[in-house]
């Protein structure tokens, strides 16, 4: 006997066919936007079954079916699914009754025009999601005055996450503003007083607001207190809603200890303002600030100054065998296993050397043999990103040294933390046992051969 829910599905239309199944992109579309809706209008509570059902209209039975991605579906029901959600079904959310790998490549490969490098688009098929990370962000901005730190080597996929948050922001009705401290001139970190005008500017001209620094920056007083009073007074009072201010790449000011110990000392300031009961703290709470930087911080902080002990801190770490397979998957390439295996051993789950392979293997340029025989040669597909690091060691002795003691003792040695983490912040090592060891079989036979 069919239960009403079954009668049901089979009265549907006969032109409807059934024989789709979430891809892992739609599937990680799908999870982030009930995620966001959860947020926002369940007090961030997951949805039930029942819930979802009443939200788009189909029976809880048909909603097992889709999430658990085994049985295929109609592809109208996805496309009702992804709707009330806000989200439109697009090809590359779900496959046919074929294999994911024949899928994705048939799908994925006109995207592909060249290697994927520094952000990637919001809608990107090729974004990995990293849980908790990405929710643990995207629920924290939400929080009045709140303060976090997202620390990660280069080229670890900071800049894609922050995207992420910026847009989730947006459309959430905040006001938001991103400031590179690469866009900064040495003159200008090294200067207080310039630094703190420049970065005032910079938050005026994306929130599109005209450059008001004469009428609230006054010398008598310092170039902290202006500081604060252009935020307060003109910044932060320019609109009802939120602000959003992602200050990306401040371990750049790590080198200039005496404007790094104020500007530190003022974003701790402006955090605890946001707590404290007063007539200002509301105001502040409408700043939801996120500090990006790719190394642990060495300065001489006050504990009471600086404001890397407070608020909450998000780490990346490299990608997880699980989640190459996955890339390996949309790349197209098969078997996916055995891919990701070799590539995690090679490139240590590196984000951005991990896409850059797969560009390479799935266009069917090389092979991955062929990929990890070039490795010492100017053919190398890793040729200019190991230049690059090269470049950057012999500006830094010290760090050059280092690296070559590591690598001349691939199980670890003890390090002193300044240089550690300075390496670490590079993508150049990891930790085992508190030891520092190569972070790659890339690096260790890269460096072991240059600095022979």
């Amino acid at each position: 006997m069919c239960s009403p829910e079954d009668i049901s599905e089979q009265s549907l239309s006969p032109k409807r066919r059934r024989g789709v199944i979430l891809s892992t992109q739609g599937w990680q579309r799908l999870q982030a936007a009930e995620y966001l809706s959860a947020i926002r209008k369940n007090r961030g509570n997951a949805y039930s079954l029942e819930q979802l059902s009443d939200l788009t209209g189909i029976s809880a039975k048909t909603l097992t079916k889709v999430r658990r991605r085994q049985n295929p579906v109609d592809q109208l029901t996805l496309t009702e699914y992804f709707k009330a959600f806000e989200l439109s079904l697009e090809e590359d959310d779900y496959i046919s009754q074929e294999s994911e790998e024949e899928s994705s490549q048939s799908t994925f490969s006109t995207l592909l025009q060249k290697p994927l490098k520094g952000q990637l688009a919001l809608n990107s098929p090729f974004y990995i999601y990293r849980p908790p990370a990405d929710k643990f962000l995207l629920r924290e901005i939400m929080q009045p005055g709140s303060l976090i730190r997202i620390r990660a080597p280069r080229q670890f996929g900071k800049t894609s996450l922050i995207a992420k948050a910026v847009s989730h922001a947006e459309e959430s009705g905040f006001r938001t503003a991103v400031v590179s401290l690469q866009l900064a001139d040495n003159k200008v970190l090294e200067n207080l007083n310039l630094f703190l005008q420049w970065l005032c500017v910079m938050v005026s001209r994306s929130l599109g607001l005209p450059n008001n620094l004469e009428e609230y920056w006054n010398q008598i007083f310092g170039s902290i207190y202006s500081c604060n009073d252009y935020f307060e007074s003109y910044l932060l009072v320019g609109g009802e809603t939120p602000l959003l201010l992602v200050l990306d790449e401040v371990n750049l000011l790590f080198d200039y200890p005496k404007t790094a110990a104020s500007f530190f000392g003022m974003l701790r300031a402006w955090h605890e303002r946001s707590r404290h009961n007063n007539h200002s703290h509301q105001l502040w709470q409408k700043l939801r600030l996120i500090i990006v930087y790719s190394t642990e911080v060495f300065l001489p902080l006050n504990v009471h100054q600086s404001p890397f002990n407070i608020g909450v801190l998000i780490s990346l770490p490299p990608f997880t065998e699980a989640q190459v397979k996955e890339l390996v998957v949309r790349y197209g390439l098969a078997p996916a296993e055995l891919y990701a295996q070799e590539l995690v051993k090679l490139l240590g789950g590196n984000p951005y050397l991990t896409q850059l392979t797969l560009f390479y293997l799935s266009q069917q340029n090389l092979t991955l043999k062929q990929i990890m025989e070039t490795i010492l040669t100017p053919k190398s597909i890793f040729d200019p990103h190991l230049r690059q690091l090269l470049g950057y060691l012999e500006n830094y002795p010290e760090l050059k040294e280092a690296i070559q003691e590591i690598v001349s003792h691939p199980h670890g040695i003890e390090l002193h933390p300044i240089k550690a983490f300075k390496l670490q912040g590079l993508g150049l090592i990891s930790f085992k046992n508190q030891l520092a060891i190569p972070s790659c079989l890339l690096y260790q036979t890269y460096f072991s051969e240059v600095f022979k």
